[in-house]
């Protein structure tokens, strides 16, 4: 198997069949004991010679980071595609099931599946509530990238019993402007790099920077959709709680 982005790789790692990867995109967020595992270029810029010359029988891809051109080039290498693209929690529990028997650890994947979902119906009764908590979340500052409301991270939000203010965006990562943040005057701003809170402290009339609630997510496992994004959620739950 070869992955195409860092959250399947952990999933790999998660099932318990690191054995079957022989190669992997490069990213910042690769785990240490995979570090071995031969690199096949970044995500928008894969080095399809040594792609092939690792004779890999299945590519796993997530469909939003692969262009059509990048698509048309790994069909035309005549090794299996199969992508995934969990827009929800739901839909990410289930992944691991259909990657578990996709590589031959059927039991396991049905196991981490219903552990995840445990722990998310959990969080989600913890931390509901009848008034949501709006927040922004800022991926990119210049120019200001948002997440759309079909992002997982969206509905990892509402667990948390917040709601993303531009939920009514259909794109992935769609960019906004400085002035319709303004008119959605958010409780929280989330920041996938804290150092990107300075540049906030120029509108003190946003709610989030009145009072001092624009932070940076807590554990950038959050956008990566893995197991381990369970913590990560937890940890997202309790810092929103401070808002309230």
């Amino acid at each position: 198997v070869i992955s195409l982005a860092p959250a399947l790789s952990e999933i790999i790692l998660e099932l318990g069949a690191s054995d079957l990867l022989v190669g992997q995109v490069a990213g910042a967020e690769t785990p240490e004991n995979m570090a071995a595992v031969p690199e096949v270029g970044r995500y928008d810029q894969l080095e399809l010679e040594t792609l092939i010359s690792l004779q890999p029988d299945l590519l796993l891809a997530w469909s939003d980071s692969l262009s059509n051109a990048q698509r048309s080039q790994l069909k035309q290498l005549d090794i299996p595609l199969y992508e995934v693209a969990p827009r929800n929690l739901a839909e990410l529990g289930q992944l691991f099931a259909e990657l578990g028997a996709q590589l031959g650890k059927a039991e396991r994947g049905r196991q981490l599946q219903q552990q995840f979902d445990a722990g998310v119906s959990a969080l989600r009764l913890r931390y509901r509530r009848t008034q949501a908590v709006s927040v922004f979340y800022q991926v990119w500052q210049q120019p200001l990238y948002t997440l759309g409301g079909r992002q997982i991270v969206s509905d990892a939000l509402e667990v948390c019993g917040a709601r993303n203010v531009f939920a009514e965006l259909s794109l992935p990562a769609p960019q906004v402007s400085i002035e319709s943040v303004l008119a959605k005057n958010p409780q929280v701003i989330l920041l996938s790099n804290a150092q990107q809170a300075a540049a906030w402290q120029v509108w003190p009339q946003i709610h989030a920077v009145r009072l001092g609630q624009v932070w940076a997510v807590p554990d950038s496992g959050l956008e990566r959709p893995s197991f381990q994004m369970l913590g990560a959620l937890e940890q997202l739950c309790q810092q929103l709680q401070q808002a309230r």
